[in-house]
C-alpha cells in the first residue's frame, strides 16, 4: 500500500496547526532551503529573498488552519512564497515587459538541445533577461506552472503568458548564443 504524498509530514503539520512551536521549527528546517531557492529564482536579490522567505513562513504558520492536505505542505508553502515574491516585484513596479506587439503571430522557434548550452551561460542569460521575461521563464520552466496558473499568479491572460514565454525563450537563446 503506497502512502499518499499529500500527507507527507502530516504529524508535524497537525502539531503546527495546534500551535506547537517545536513542530513549526521542524517544518521550517525541512523547507527553508527549498523555499529560499524559489524566492531567489524570482527575486535574484538575496536580502529580498530572505525577507520574503521569513514573511512566507510567518503567513503559512498564521494560516496553518486553512491547510487541508489538498496538496503537499511543500506545494502549499511554495505557492505562498511565489505569490509573495510576485507581489514584492509588483510593489517595486517591476512589471512585465511591454506587450505592444501582443497581437502579432509568434514565429516558430527552432528546436535546440538544452544539452548544448552550458549551465553557466544559461544562468548568466537568465540574469540578463528583463524582469518580466525572467518571471515567466522561472514560473514555467523551473517551477513547473502551466500558462493558466501563471496567468492567475501574475494577473494576465493565458495567451499573454504564452506569448511572453515565447518571447522570453527567444531572448534567452539570443543572449546565450552571444555569450
Amino acid at each position: 500500500m503506497e502512502a499518499n504524498v499529500r500527507f507527507t509530514h502530516q504529524a508535524l503539520v497537525e502539531q503546527s496547526k495546534a500551535g506547537d512551536r517545536n513542530a513549526q521549527y521542524q517544518l521550517y528546517g525541512l523547507y527553508v532551503d527549498a523555499m529560499f531557492n524559489v524566492a531567489m529564482r524570482l527575486l535574484t536579490i538575496r536580502e529580498d529573498a530572505e525577507d520574503i522567505l521569513q514573511e512566507s513562513f510567518v503567513e503559512a504558520f498564521r494560516k496553518m488552519d486553512t491547510f487541508r492536505f489538498e496538496s503537499t505542505f511543500g506545494a502549499w508553502l511554495k505557492r505562498i512564497v511565489i505569490n509573495r515574491s510576485i507581489n514584492h516585484l509588483k510593489s517595486k513596479r517591476l512589471l512585465l515587459s511591454s506587450l505592444e506587439n501582443e497581437g502579432e503571430p509568434l514565429e516558430e522557434d527552432e528546436f535546440q538541445e538544452v544539452d548544448q548550452l552550458e549551465i553557466d551561460k544559461v544562468k548568466t542569460g537568465l540574469s540578463q533577461l528583463p524582469e518580466g521575461y525572467r518571471q515567466i521563464i522561472t514560473l514555467y520552466l523551473i517551477e513547473g506552472y502551466d500558462h493558466v496558473e501563471i496567468g492567475e499568479i501574475l494577473g494576465i491572460s493565458t495567451s499573454t503568458s504564452k506569448s511572453q514565454y515565447h518571447r522570453a525563450k527567444k531572448k534567452l537563446i539570443q543572449i546565450v548564443n552571444e555569450l
